[in-house]
């Protein structure tokens, strides 16, 4: 049998196995959860560090770097019962209310042959979380169902609402934007949002889709800063990887990981793969968070792999 060691987590003991993480143990017994980012609240990687802290600090060992298989009871725990499903004991907060915000277009800069960068200011600030979408109606152009994010260099303003929105380059009734046309958001709709606590978060994006990656990727980096993220960005095209300046940041916020590729190109830089994003995601671990915004099959693609290890999937299907 490995050796063992003692953490307090909120007050309560947790046995540890060598080969087991911290999190990965103390999710199995039931002591922690992932809390939404709220003010006020002390989120699981919180105090999960207080509790190795803590046991530490009674003269417990720290695990060992050396990796074992993970028991298979733990793994059982861990995994949930359908992908997409909380983890058992957690639940899901309730949906937040529908809102309706109203504005005009402020910026509109193409950000690569198929990418437009559109920023709306409202007159009051848009509601949910990073990875929300909304239906977004543009005067005189049909509803689009958009994620709110970040301009590619990571800045906003409270009552703005940034998009990234894919465009045909052959032609598009998005030509037609022009500054000062009202548009209107009702949201949040979707599950894809981000939250806070559990495993490896793993963060898939296709085209436009990288919008809503985006914002999660940011939020996470200031509300996790520990927690250990992989990216895999993807585009039919090499020119439509619009957003080295966001990977850029992320990589100088220490994310390791981040892989690029593209379906075709005849250009493409010695950094971008080629083939589907599928094919060159990290290895999927049952305890992992996964969010894939994209194009149906990217999406559903990404789902299955997935499913085949009860990985948690929220999925954001960009139009």
């Amino acid at each position: 049998m490995g050796a063992r060691c003692s953490l307090v987590v909120n007050g309560r003991s947790v046995r540890v196995s060598t080969g087991d993480t911290p999190l990965e143990a103390a999710l199995a017994e039931g002591m922690i959860a992932p809390l939404q980012a709220q003010p006020g609240n002390l989120l699981a990687g919180q105090n999960l560090a207080q509790g190795l802290a803590q046991g530490l600090a009674q003269g417990g060992a720290a695990p060992s770097g050396r990796r074992h298989p993970v028991r298979r009871a733990r793994a059982e725990a861990l995994r949930p019962a359908l992908p997409g499903a909380p983890i058992q004991g957690q639940e899901e907060a309730p949906p937040p209310p529908v809102a309706v915000r109203k504005g005009t277009v402020t910026e509109i800069r193409r950000l690569s042959p198929g990418i437009l960068e559109i920023v709306a200011t409202l007159t009051r600030r848009p509601t949910g979380e990073p990875g929300h979408q909304a239906l977004v109606t543009f005067a005189g152009l049909p509803t689009r169902t958009l994620s709110p994010t970040l301009r590619v260099d990571g800045t906003t303003e409270i009552n703005d609402a940034v998009f990234h929105v894919a465009r045909d380059p052959e032609g598009d009734p998005l030509d037609g934007l022009r500054l000062d046309q009202p548009v209107r958001l009702k949201g949040p709709v979707g599950r894809g949002q981000y939250r806070p606590g559990g495993g490896r978060l793993v963060l898939v994006a296709a085209g436009a889709g990288f919008g809503a990656i985006w914002a999660i990727a940011r939020a996470a980096r200031y509300v996790e800063p520990a927690r250990e993220m992989a990216l895999a960005v993807g585009a039919r095209d090499a020119l439509d990887l619009y957003m080295r300046e966001s990977l850029d940041w992320l990589r100088r916020t220490g994310v390791g990981r981040i892989v690029l590729c593209a379906d075709r190109g005849r250009h493409r830089p010695p950094d971008v793969r080629s083939g589907p994003l599928s094919a060159h995601l990290p290895s999927l671990r049952a305890t992992d968070v996964v969010h894939v915004a994209g194009d149906v099959s990217t999406v559903g693609a990404v789902q299955v792999l997935a499913a085949s290890v009860g990985a948690r999937c929220y999925p954001i299907v960009v139009d």
